[in-house]
């Protein structure tokens, strides 16, 4: 497999926008440049090179981008170089107007912390100048749209503190309102789910687990159905594990006939910068194959080489 030829980290915001112009002009565009360049250039540094660009060439490098690449390598650079709550901002608007994907909004939502989605509500607003809660409304119906408009609006603890009674207490209205009963009372799912911290719900699972023997995640999936199903999970998981879960959406997106390219990039690119490591562990340990290793057989040519470079090195 081959490795990307990683530029010194010494080079200033001003040499890469002055690589990124060379690799433009002329015929066609060095793509493998561009890759070396921004695959290895954090957040901030992209925000750096774009200014320094902007400047120097009085052009807009994400315009410029977008001209010159063209597919899923495209999609993937474009989606890499706005910082993550101008990117989520993206992704939702997409799933929510364009091509329209409740799963794809949902996943954002429901894996996000209380201050990314309070970030996010705000620039959702200042860029589209729509509020998100509206066009979830507009798209969403039923326990969908009340599960993601409470989500949205509750405000969260990020702590790890928990109260063992409020916990147990949490664990039995559950069984209560599914397992026990006919029918499910959805209400009571959605009140804790969207209520809670993650170290609360983290909590609540265990107890459930031990005081029924069962699986909270079970009991979710026994109980509930579709996207609204999908955001309970999504919340579950990231409280309890969120380097399994996207393992998961990654191991979907590849598995079978075809790869689903748009949540892979997704995925990719949202975490990078996140829980990348801990999403390759938990894949590797559940597929005793590395991630890098599933990638590279279903993608190629430069998305591939853009997607390996952000996954880093292959340590399998």
């Amino acid at each position: 497999m081959a490795t990307l030829t990683i530029p010194p980290v010494l080079s200033s915001p001003r040499d890469d926008a002055m690589h990124l112009y060379k690799a433009f002009k002329g015929l066609g565009c060095d793509s493998s440049a561009v890759i070396n360049i921004l695959a290895h250039r954090d957040s901030a540094q992209r925000a750096l090179i774009a200014n320094e660009y902007k400047v120097m060439y009085s052009e807009d490098l994400t315009k410029r981008l977008s001209s010159e690449l063209s597919g899923n390598l495209k999609k993937a650079v474009l989606l890499w170089m706005p910082d993550p709550a101008r990117r989520d901002a993206m992704i939702l608007r997409d799933a929510l107007t364009a091509d329209i994907d409740l799963k794809a909004a949902t996943e954002v939502i429901c894996s996000r912390t209380p201050s990314q989605l309070q970030h996010l509500k705000q620039l959702y607003h200042s860029l589209y100048g729509v509020y998100l809660e509206h066009a979830i409304q507009a798209q969403a119906s039923g326990d969908l749209e009340q599960l993601l408009l409470a989500y949205l609006s509750t405000p969260r603890s990020e702590g790890f503190e928990v109260d063992r009674t409020m916990v147990d207490h949490d664990a039995k209205a559950l069984y209560k309102a599914g397992e026990k009963r006919l029918g499910t009372d959805e209400k009571t799912f959605r009140l804790i789910f969207s209520g809670r911290s993650r170290a609360h719900l983290a909590a609540v699972s265990s107890a459930y687990h031990s005081m029924y023997a069962r699986e909270l995640k079970k009991a979710v999936k026994g109980e509930t159905s579709g996207n609204f199903e999908h955001g309970l999970v999504t919340i579950l998981q990231c409280a309890e594990n969120p380097g399994k879960y996207f393992a998961k959406v990654l191991r979907k997106a590849m598995k079978g006939i075809g790869t689903a390219d748009k949540t892979l990039i997704r995925v990719i690119v949202t975490r990078t910068e996140i829980d990348m490591q801990y999403i390759k562990a938990e894949y590797h340990k559940k597929h005793h194959k590395s991630l890098n290793d599933a990638v590279h057989s279903e993608t190629s040519s430069h998305y591939r080489a853009f997607l390996l470079a952000l996954l880093g090195p292959n340590h399998h």
